[in-house]
């Protein structure tokens, strides 16, 4: 007779449960959060699993990675179907959690998630960090446009270059203000350091990786949008088709029918935030700035004319994740007519 373990991972310790096929529960348990603890505990629970349930999580991609390479099968679900699945439930425990992840590898009611190579972990993780010291380094400069206000000293427009001579220009005469604005401005140059550094690595990736230049071939994706799109995809082979990688990234809208209701509604906006956000990044560059003329941008302006803008670049956003898949698939690169061309080294 078959059996299934659902676990549902916490930091420190993950529940463990096991049912037959007849949904019975078996065993229960907890177990370290770590892939060495699971893996003996199967070991030691001795009767092979049909399938090892694992939603997707912070810890998830490392616990699923030494689970597979001792020759668990273990499937990676998607959090937004597991949370759907236990909508119903009136109390929410871990416990509980364990048990409906086991009951949903028995009846294979789940979509399992494409778990991340090593090499696209790792470039998430650079561009997560450039985002952060990004996002930082502007929330120092808002806070101190923010105290110097509260003085009736406005910065106004500045550049990166000038916003730290024209804060202390405001400041100067005024000791408080020339103590607070010297530690934000230090603080400032330290991020503003680091974020060079991180973008100049990741640059320095992008000219080691063929598939990134491939995509910057593109008039509008840059080497940003190039690696977060390649890091976001990882394995082409993944989608059956290209038309797909829209609605996996959010960029197709929402559908509810039911009787004589049909609404069809914004973009679903689920999967991957920072893909999407790039490609709609690129798409906004191609219709609003001076890029390369292609098939794509005159389609995207026809739509802008007919829908307008937002709609317009959100349709390009969509169109490019299709477009820039296949160009990974088919190791392509883009030509202005909108056909991908072989590159020579594929030819």
């Amino acid at each position: 007779m078959d059996k299934y373990a659902g676990i549902d991972v916490s930091l420190e310790v993950s529940h463990v449960c096991v049912v037959d096929s007849q949904g019975k529960i078996l065993k229960e348990a907890k177990v370290a959060s770590e892939p060495d603890a699971l893996i003996d505990w199967f070991a030691y629970y001795g009767a092979p699993m049909a399938r090892i349930g694992l939603e997707a999580g912070p810890l998830s991609q490392w616990l699923y990675a030494g689970m597979q390479t001792a020759g668990l099968a273990v499937e990676l679900l998607e959090t937004r179907h597991v949370r759907d699945a236990f909508k119903s439930m009136p109390v929410k425990t871990d416990r509980k959690d364990a048990r409906g992840i086991a009951q949903l590898m028995r009846l294979g009611w789940f979509r399992p998630v494409h778990c991340k190579s090593l090499p696209a972990q790792e470039v998430r993780s650079l561009l997560a960090a450039r985002k952060v010291l990004q996002t930082k380094r502007i929330d120092i400069e808002m806070s101190i446009r923010g105290l110097l206000r509260g003085y009736g000293l406005k910065v106004g427009p500045t550049t990166p270059r000038t916003f730290e001579g024209r804060v202390q220009e405001l400041a100067a005469g005024h000791d408080t203000l020339s103590l607070i604005a010297s530690a934000l401005l230090k603080a400032r140059a330290v991020l503003e350091q680091e974020f060079k550094g991180m973008e100049k690595r990741i640059l320095a990736h992008a000219r080691e990786d063929a598939r990134v230049r491939r995509l910057m071939t593109t008039p509008g994706v840059g080497a940003i949008v190039s690696v977060t799109v390649v890091a976001g995809i990882d394995d082409p082979s993944r989608f059956k088709s290209s038309r797909s990688v829209g609605a996996h990234f959010g960029l197709t809208q929402k559908k509810y029918q039911s009787g004589e209701t049909d609404i069809t509604g914004r973009i679903s906006k689920c999967g991957d935030e920072e893909v999407r956000t790039a490609l709609y990044e690129a798409a906004n560059v191609i219709l609003t700035h001076r890029v390369k003329a292609s098939s794509l941008k005159t389609w995207g302006m026809a739509i802008a004319e007919r829908a307008g803008m937002k709609k317009a670049k959100v349709a390009v956003a969509r169109k490019l994740s299709v477009i820039l898949h296949r160009m990974l698939a088919d190791g392509t690169e883009f030509i202005a007519a909108g056909r991908p061309q072989p590159n020579a080294a594929n030819a």
